[in-house]
């Protein structure tokens, strides 16, 4: 199941969408096939992955970490090294050269953590580009650096007040403007879910770093007992398992935001909570979580990325069919992994990817030291640090705070004073 059949995965995937974004969606698709079986296009694209991601990126031996743990060796595939800091730059260049391709100048995108309206806006600064980014009110308050860095490359951030103020209602805006503005503006979904042709597309741009975890893998000839991603929508697990999913091995594990807790609304599980059952929404057919009327429910999780109601359909699939594994990590699981990466390894994941550095904590210690598992850190954590502070620091963090407050406040009396003056 490496592509989908006429837009779906089994039963999941689709096209549920008003006849307004039909055509647009079947242009995309039209155009996207084109440009991947033209050498031109591919031949930019890999250009700029090389010259302007950095591609590839580091596979590490995280060796420190695996004598701690005892057991499997652990290696850790640093897409947290690509240029603006996550994966999400690999399906926003993607797009954002499409687009162009395409004719179109104006391109919007949603967020949860902010990494791909991160990505998406330096996408559009290098490409020339007008950008918009839809994101939640409460991930803008929690996530103000990536905020600052969009604004930086010239993007329009709009914070969304409706709903739960989250990346389910940040969707929902951009999907509004794209259905009202298909003739000029491209929407760059950021993950692998949405209408057909969004999961393949995503997907295929996103396979780049499983390619060349396939080919580190062969280099340094080791006996993969496990892949582990984090999954939210399912962009970095996706594009991290795509050449693996035909075959029988390795193991792939995906991880879940398990919340503070089993119950509805205290968490993301959409393939092993609770409350998870199959539906259609924002355009597509897979696991939701819904209550008995079909509605989104509650989320949460500590790591806006994963804070999502949603999977995307080929996961799903996957996941039923039993060829992707998924678990579910805690807030305070992924909050300890951190921790024990940045101290061991001297890597600092974001708060997505530490819920696979937690379950590669527990799985290690349970195999042989001939075999390997890759954890792959989706982001670097410095856009965290409004979160991890005040957890890992909090009278520290404080006082910077009000140091902080204050010199700004300040600035602002002596900035005043020169206008009026």
């Amino acid at each position: 199941m490496s592509h989908s059949d006429n837009g779906f995965f089994g039963q999941f995937g689709g096209k549920y969408v008003a006849e307004v974004l039909r055509r647009p969606l079947d242009e995309l698709e039209t155009e996207f096939r084109k440009a991947m079986s033209d050498p031109s296009f591919t031949q930019e694209l890999e250009e700029i992955q090389r010259d302007y991601i950095g591609r590839e990126t580091p596979l590490l031996h995280a060796a420190t970490a695996s004598k701690i743990l005892g057991g499997a060796q652990i290696y850790i595939k640093l897409e947290g090294l690509a240029n603006t800091g996550a994966h999400k730059i690999n399906n926003a260049i993607g797009q954002c050269l499409l687009a162009r391709r395409m004719g179109k100048k104006r391109i919007i995108a949603e967020t949860g953590a902010g990494q791909h309206g991160v990505a998406t806006a330096a996408a559009c600064a290098k490409l020339g580009l007008d950008c918009t980014v839809y994101m939640g009110e409460v991930d803008v308050r929690r996530q103000q650096p990536n905020v600052a860095a969009m604004e930086l490359y010239g993007a329009k951030v709009h914070a969304v007040t409706s709903g739960s103020r989250t990346l389910k209602d940040a969707v929902n805006e951009a999907m509004r403007d794209w259905a009202a503005n298909p003739d000029t503006t491209h929407y760059v979904l950021g993950s692998a879910l949405g209408p057909a042709p969004f999961p393949d597309m995503v997907r295929e741009f996103q396979s780049v770093i499983g390619k060349e975890v396939k080919k580190q893998i062969a280099e340094r000839n080791l006996d993969v007992e496990a892949l582990i991603a984090c999954v939210g929508g399912g962009s970095n697990s996706i594009g991290f398992f795509a050449p693996f999913v035909d075959e029988d091995s390795p193991r792939l594990i995906g991880v879940e935001a398990g919340g503070i807790g089993p119950d509805v609304g205290q968490n993301a599980s959409r393939m092993t909570g609770n409350a998870s059952r199959d539906g259609i929404l924002q355009g597509y057919k897979s696991r939701f979580l819904l209550d008995d009327d079909g509605q989104a429910l509650p989320t949460r999780s500590i790591s806006a990325g994963l804070d999502y109601c949603g999977i995307g359909p080929q996961l799903a699939a996957l996941g039923k069919s039993g060829r992707i594994e998924f678990t579910s990590a805690l807030d305070k699981e992924a909050l300890e992994a951190v921790k024990f990466f940045a101290k061991n390894e001297g890597v600092l994941f974001a708060l997505e990817s530490a819920h696979a550095g937690a379950q590669a904590i527990k799985l290690a210690p349970t195999l042989p030291s001939s075999k390997a598992i890759i954890i792959n850190m989706s982001g670097r954590g410095d856009k965290d640090v409004f979160i991890t502070s005040p957890v890992f620091r909090l009278e520290k963090w404080l006082d910077f705070l009000h140091a902080e407050i204050e010199r700004l406040e300040e600035h602002k009396d002596i900035h005043e004073a020169k206008i009026m003056g």
